[in-house]
C-alpha cells in the first residue's frame, strides 16, 4: 500500500503505512485503489459497520495529535494519509459511488456513464415532461391545475417504484460479481461473464442517473 521504498531510510517497506526498520509514516501510493487503501477486496457488497471500523481505526492512525512531535514531513505525511482515507470512506460507504468507482477502476469508462432514460419509458416520460410544463404554466389553484397535480404524483409514485426496482437488479448484480470474483476464476467465460455485470451495472446506473433527475425535478415543480 505504501511506497516500495522508504523515504526517510531508503529499505525496502513491505508493510502498509510504516517503514519497519525506521518506523516513519509512509504515503499513500497513488497507485493504491480505495479498496485497498481500507483493507477490503473490490467488492460491491460490503458491510458498513466493518467499513466503518476499519476507517475510524486508521483514521486514529493519522490523527494529528500523534504527529505534533514529528518532523514536518511526517504530519503532511499524516495529513495526506488522512484526507485519502477520508476520500475513500466517502467513496465506498455509498453503494452507487463504489459502483461508479469500481466500474473506473475495471474499465476505465465511468465518465462514459451518461444519463439516459430506459426504452421501455421513453414515450412516458415524454409525456410526463409535457405534463410537466403544462403544471409549470397553470393557475395551481385552479381545477386544472390539482388535476395535473395530481397527475404528477402519480406519476412520482410509479417512478419511485421504478427506481427500487432498478436498485433492487443492481443489488443482485453486486452480489452476481462478488461471487465471481470469490471464484476466482481467469478462463475466457469468465471474463465475458465479468464483462456482461459490468456493463449491465453502467447500463442501470445510467437509467437510475435519469429517473433520480426526473424524480427531484418532480419534486421542486410539485413542492
Amino acid at each position: 500500500m505504501a511506497r516500495s521504498m522508504c523515504w526517510h531510510c531508503q529499505s525496502e517497506v513491505t508493510g502498509e503505512y510504516f517503514c519497519e526498520r525506521c518506523v516513519k509514516v509512509q504515503p499513500v501510493s497513488k497507485d493504491t485503489d480505495y479498496f485497498t487503501c481500507l483493507g477490503f477486496p473490490r467488492r460491491l457488497t460490503l458491510d458498513p459497520k466493518k467499513l466503518e471500523a476499519k476507517f475510524y481505526e486508521l483514521s486514529r492512525t493519522f490523527h494529528p495529535d500523534f504527529y505534533q512531535t514529528k518532523t514536518s514531513a511526517e504530519q503532511t505525511i499524516s495529513l495526506s494519509n488522512a484526507a485519502v482515507l477520508n476520500t475513500a470512506y466517502r467513496t465506498l460507504r455509498d453503494p452507487i459511488q463504489r459502483a461508479e468507482y469500481l466500474l473506473a477502476l475495471e474499465t476505465g469508462s465511468v465518465k462514459d456513464i451518461r444519463t439516459s432514460p430506459p426504452a421501455d419509458l421513453f414515450e412516458e416520460i415524454l409525456e410526463l415532461q409535457d405534463t410537466l410544463e403544462e403544471y409549470r404554466a397553470s393557475d395551481r389553484n385552479s381545477d386544472e391545475g390539482h388535476r395535473l397535480r395530481t397527475t404528477l404524483q402519480a406519476e412520482q409514485e410509479a417512478l419511485e417504484q421504478r427506481k427500487e426496482e432498478m436498485e433492487s437488479q443492481l443489488q443482485q448484480l453486486f452480489t452476481d460479481w462478488d461471487q465471481l470474483q470469490d471464484r476466482g476464476e481467469a478462463t475466457s467465460q469468465a471474463r465475458v461473464e465479468r464483462d456482461r455485470i459490468l456493463k449491465q451495472i453502467r447500463e442501470l446506473l445510467s437509467h437510475r442517473t435519469y429517473i433520480n433527475n426526473i424524480l427531484n425535478d418532480l419534486a421542486a415543480t410539485i413542492a
